[in-house]
């Protein structure tokens, strides 16, 4: 190789020994190139990152440069080492096997070089899916600045439903340019010929479709979105994420629920966070001791403690119900304005409380005797 005149010295003639078809100059080179590609690997995605928000920084409001850096990060370092790759070996000559035919590329390098275009696509691919991902991280920050409430909760519902769509279109086409260009596979035929199988795989994939429609018509109809909490059948949870095929559900027990689209409105669903209040409902049991005045005195002190509570509404029943064996029953019932299980929970425990705090200063007795509760929602 005459690269460097200094190189065809008398102690530099080592250099020159042939080894597979290629001097050890040739090796040094493929080396070099591939060191100064790696050293530089770092650095040089620093910039493409850089450069990539400076164009786009106008429209990337709420989201910022290390966001990009994040996400570009690896897929660049990729397609940079694999370009250093081919760099370095294109300086090598491949030697020929003995059974080769004259004017046809050996099948080393051939192998090798459809394994660069496999891995330049793929991570092509890769690059593609991550600017979605910012893409779409730039839309939802924008989103989360300026929309209200009910804007908001379609974005967090449409966003995932969208990504997901375009990275699976993303995908396939990626997989047909690799048949096209690596396989030499003719791409209108085959699409042509999953044409003609169409049907057989509609109806092999007939439940995934059922799902798939599915997910359409809940993001249109919109009876639940992400972060209600929903009772489907016996299924019931907080929704986190909806999906092509599936809805995933956080239990109660903090358990991760996977169930199909299908299933979410083929069966009645109870979307339990629109719902203005809850209901508060059990039944207290007085001691036969306690009498009429006493109970005239606890039913209207507990109901002016209970309708004073500011997340109380006014529609307070609490009755004399029944006379019984076993003592008297007075039932209670009203509704807290909240749809936080939390705070409900706080504001029957404090109403509890005052409730017994009015029966002890009438003087009351509860009964020991057990009386069915009611349902409380």
């Amino acid at each position: 190789m005459e690269l460097l005149p200094f190189l065809n010295r008398e102690e530099f003639a080592f250099l020159h020994r042939q080894v597979l078809g290629n001097e050890l100059l040739d090796y040094l080179l493929a080396a070099v190139i591939f060191l100064v590609g790696v050293g530089l690997n770092r650095l040089l995605t620093r910039l493409a990152s850089r450069l990539l928000f400076r164009l786009t920084k106008r429209y990337t409001t709420g989201v910022s440069e290390q966001e990009l850096h994040d996400l570009l990060i690896q897929p660049l370092r990729t397609l940079l080492y694999l370009a250093t790759t081919y760099l370095s070996f294109s300086v090598l000559r491949y030697p020929m096997p003995p059974l080769a035919v004259k004017g046809v590329e050996p099948w080393p390098k051939m192998v090798l070089l459809n394994l660069f275009h496999l891995g330049v696509i793929a991570t092509v691919v890769w690059v593609v899916l991550r600017l979605v991902d910012f893409g779409l991280l730039v839309v939802a920050r924008r989103a989360e600045l300026t929309a209200t409430t009910g804007t908001r909760r379609l974005d967090n519902q449409f966003l995932p439903f969208a990504k997901d769509l375009l990275k699976v279109f993303i995908i396939i086409l990626g997989v047909l340019v690799m048949l096209g260009q690596v396989f030499k596979v003719n791409v209108v035929g085959f699409v042509g010929t999953l044409g003609i199988g169409g049907l057989a795989v509609a109806f092999a994939a007939k439940e995934s479709l059922e799902n798939l429609l599915a997910s359409f018509t809940i993001f249109l109809d919109q009876p639940f979105g992400v972060g209600d909490l929903v009772t489907a059948g016996n299924v019931s949870g907080t929704v986190e994420k909806i999906g092509f095929r599936s809805t995933r559900l956080r239990t109660a027990e903090k358990s991760f629920l996977t169930v199909p689209n299908k299933s979410m409105i083929d069966k009645p669903l109870d979307n339990l966070s629109l719902r203005t209040s809850r209901r508060v409902g059990f039944t207290l049991l007085f001691d036969q001791k306690t009498t009429s005045t006493q109970l005239h005195a606890i039913i209207a002190g507990s109901v002016e403690a209970i309708v004073a509570h500011p997340l109380v509404t006014q529609d307070v029943q609490m009755k004399f119900n029944a006379l019984t064996p076993n003592g008297k029953e007075v039932t209670v019932q009203y509704f807290v304005e909240t749809t936080s299980y939390d705070e409900y929970l706080d504001t029957k425990e404090d109403l509890n409380y005052r409730i017994v705090e009015v029966v002890e200063k009438e003087g009351g007795v509860f009964s020991n005797c057990p009386v069915p509760a009611l349902a409380a929602s």
